[in-house]
């Protein structure tokens, strides 16, 4: 075998948990193969967060110019030009799939990218042209796909996922969404702030239901407000097309409702890409789902392979996936057993207004025999969320009544996400109540709703001036 073929890592798939497993190796001096056979960047750059959230924005431009509290400004409320709206999203894609992906290799002399399907075999990979490339440790990060529940009628009726939906030639003048988790939540709003009339139906009691209940009652009435038609507690019994058009039969506590709609998006999660890549020869065990099953240093069952990212199952976010990777590939190439944390992992849902969450509700708190002091601070206290005539939702602290550290955080709010990292930063450095109120927040700005909520545990707001101590 030549000495091309060598190397001392091997990542298979080329997405944002392959590509900080391959810097971080480059960083160590170690030659490194990413083998990808798709499109470079993952679900991210191309199918995930990057298109979803510009279409997010434009859909919020179209809302906020016919919807807004400002007296004295003009409303307007034009149609959509969809082929641009989704070319502008396909250029930023490709943008940053190249500046951000295919750019960045050139940086590394230590990184080869080898464009082919791979296959483990014991203590090698093969490729699909025959060729074999051996490492002494190998990493997979091959992500995840839409996955698709058994619905009785779906097989034969021609459905979206979140990829689809967003590639779409034309909008449809009616969508049927299944699921109101993050993505389906987002795209659900998205679709309808650009002229669709959206159905939801999601089987749990509430949307978002990963988040705390409160959350989900809240938000699912303000996008109620917006016209979204939502039903929770949905168990769907079939799926039919015809005239086309799709129905979804279903039962809702002791209703039946049958929706009828020009599209149906299924977004009901994700499932890893494991298939195919000969994991069971290797001696790597795979979960109920099919995600690679790894200890806490992200390693598998066989100790020279590795895994990361999406892969692994769930959280599957982003920031996640590269700090696995580069997690991954020094415990690879060291042998140390630095250990997968993910104590204070915020989570975002970029509806608007936004879900942002990290840590213990009050009652997941309580389930671990801590406790809880809860803080809830509705957001028109918050004289940002007033300047802006927004004051949708509310900051909620979660603190242990025995040392007064911040525990958890669950906040509504049109920029949620921009406001999460302070409590997450809390959480993982210990601080208590007296440090988020001690510290200096900017007026106005809603950052400044965390130490107002932090002041809320012991104080009234309504007692408090601006800018108060």
């Amino acid at each position: 075998m030549s000495g091309r073929d060598s190397f001392d890592l091997i990542v298979v798939g080329g997405g944002s948990a392959g590509f900080a497993a391959a810097i971080a190796a480059a960083g160590r001096g170690a030659r490194t193969a990413i083998v990808e056979s798709g499109t470079l960047g993952g679900t991210c750059v191309n199918v995930g967060c990057v298109p979803s959230k510009t279409l997010i924005r434009a859909a919020e431009v179209r809302h906020r110019r016919a919807h807004h509290g400002f007296a004295g400004i003009a409303t307007s409320q034009e149609p959509v030009e969809w082929p641009a709206v989704r070319g502008a999203k396909d250029q930023l894609v490709a943008t940053l799939r190249q500046a951000k992906y295919a750019d960045v290799l050139a940086a590394y002399d230590g990184i080869e990218l080898v464009r082919q399907r791979a296959q483990l075999e014991p203590g090698r990979v093969r490729l699909a042209d025959g060729r074999v490339l051996r490492a002494g440790k190998t990493i997979v990060a091959t992500g995840s796909s839409p996955w698709a529940p058994p619905i009785p009628g779906l097989d034969g009726v021609p459905y979206l996922d979140s990829t689809s939906a967003m590639a779409l030639d034309e909008l449809p003048a009616s969508l049927a969404v299944v699921g109101a988790s993050a993505v389906g939540l987002e795209l659900a709003q998205t679709f309808a702030r650009l002229g669709v009339a959206v159905t939801v139906l999601e089987a749990q009691p509430n949307v978002v239901p990963a988040e705390d209940a409160m959350v989900g009652h809240a938000l699912a009435g303000y996008l109620r407000d917006e016209g979204l038609d939502i039903e929770t507690g949905v168990r769907i019994e079939r799926v039919s097309a015809a005239g086309g058009r799709v129905t979804i039969d279903a039962a809702i506590g002791t209703r039946r409702r049958a929706v009828t709609a020009d599209r149906l998006l299924v977004s009901t999660g994700r499932r890893a890409n494991t298939r195919g890549l000969g994991l069971e020869d290797v001696g790597v065990a795979l979960g109920p789902k099919g995600e690679i099953v790894v200890d806490h240093t992200l390693r598998t069952a066989n100790p020279d392979v590795y895994a990361a990212g999406d892969v692994i199952g769930d959280p599957m976010f982003v920031y996640v996936a590269a700090y696995g990777g580069a997690l991954a590939a020094e415990n690879a190439l060291t042998g140390a057993a630095r250990r997968y944390d993910l104590m204070a992992l915020p989570r975002v849902t970029f509806t608007d207004p936004a879900v942002a969450s990290v840590g213990l509700s009050a009652a997941q708190a309580a389930a671990g025999g801590i406790e809880a002091l809860v803080s809830t601070l509705p957001m028109e206290h918050v004289p940002r969320a007033l300047a802006a005539r927004d004051t949708r939702g509310f900051v909620t602290l979660v603190a242990d009544a025995a040392t007064r550290r911040i525990v958890g955080a669950q906040i509504l709010a049109s920029e949620a996400g921009e406001m999460i990292t302070e409590p997450a930063l809390a959480i993982r450095h210990g601080l208590t109540i007296e440090d988020l109120t001690s510290a200096f927040h900017p007026y106005l700005t809603l950052s400044e709703g965390i130490r107002l909520a932090a002041q809320t545990f012991d104080r009234d707001v309504k007692a408090l001036s601006c800018c108060a101590a």
